[in-house]
């Protein structure tokens, strides 16, 4: 097992297993409630799913599986701005710093994975609710999951209460959709729970893969893909897989296995920026059987 690691596990619906019951950091597993919520409005007709976004040639679908033809953020600048303890860019500085203007392709010709793109995912929930991010989150997917123990955070020290703590003062205003952080058992809980919330198409349309390359060295993916907000595809001999992978000062990843006994749904969570780590862990903690 990996040092530090902490994990959760469902198998058939209950609690396996739980190594440490306090918050972590989700990073871009925060990504997947986005989806579940922005979908969860187009069920209500508050929001449209393939209708381009206002002066936008891309619609709601397209941001949600990236491939909307949106760059992401990133390059010296911003991480500079980042490790400096610099206050956020506003969302305006960061998409002209991302050259969200001009896209890397039209839409659906091609697939770039975009944080930035998932910033208008943010936006369209916010004014379709009429409500801060956090509680937009919620009222559509948290609470209806009973996921209490997780929140939406926006300053520094409100992560110092996560395993690792903040050591750098990292400010979670840098991620520009939202950053979530919680108990591991919330996470392997909201995951289960994603196919009971949505009606059935959503959760249909959510899995629905779309190919986004080959494999990725010392990861488990053999044939990588991704849905809305979800990341699918095929772990060699565990067979079919979805969930997510997200990395900051800590690595995340949380998967369900559609194709083994129990459907076991895993979260692990370890320090470090390798998301190979706690791929490769979560696939160990279900083939060894030690769940």
């Amino acid at each position: 097992m990996a040092p530090g690691l902490v994990h959760a596990v469902l198998r058939d619906g209950v609690l396996r297993a739980e190594s440490d019951p306090r918050p972590v950091i989700w990073w871009s597993l925060t990504k997947t409630v986005v989806a579940a919520a922005a979908l969860r409005l187009v069920e209500q007709g508050a929001l449209s799913l393939d209708d381009p976004l206002p002066e936008r040639p891309y619609t709601l679908r397209q941001l949600l599986r990236h491939s909307a033809g949106l760059p992401t953020y990133g390059g010296p600048e911003y991480h500079g701005a980042v490790a400096r303890g610099e206050a956020p860019w506003s969302d305006e500085r960061m998409l002209v710093h991302a050259n969200a203007d001009t896209p890397l392709y039209a839409p659906d010709q091609g697939w770039a994975y975009s944080n930035a793109g998932y910033l208008f995912g943010r936006r369209l929930i916010e004014a379709a609710t009429g409500q801060s991010f956090g509680d937009a989150l919620r009222a559509l997917v948290l609470d209806p999951l009973d996921l209490s123990g997780t929140r939406i955070v926006t300053l520094p020290q409100e992560l110092e209460a996560t395993v690792w703590g903040n050591p750098t003062g990292y400010h979670p205003g840098w991620v520009y959709h939202g950053l979530l952080i919680g108990p591991a058992r919330d996470a392997v809980r909201f995951l289960d729970g994603i196919g009971r919330l949505l009606e059935p198409g959503s959760w249909e349309a959510m899995r629905d893969p779309y190919p986004v390359g080959g494999t990725l060295e010392g990861r488990p993916w053999t044939q990588p893909d991704y849905g809305l907000g979800l990341m699918t595809g095929e772990w060699g001999d565990a067979g079919r897989v979805y969930g997510h992978s997200g990395v900051g000062h800590t690595v995340a990843a949380l998967y369900a296995f559609a194709d083994l006994p129990g459907r076991p749904v895993v979260a692990a969570f370890a320090p470090g920026s390798d998301e190979a780590v706690v791929e490769n862990e979560a696939l160990r903690l279900v083939l060894t059987g030690q769940t």
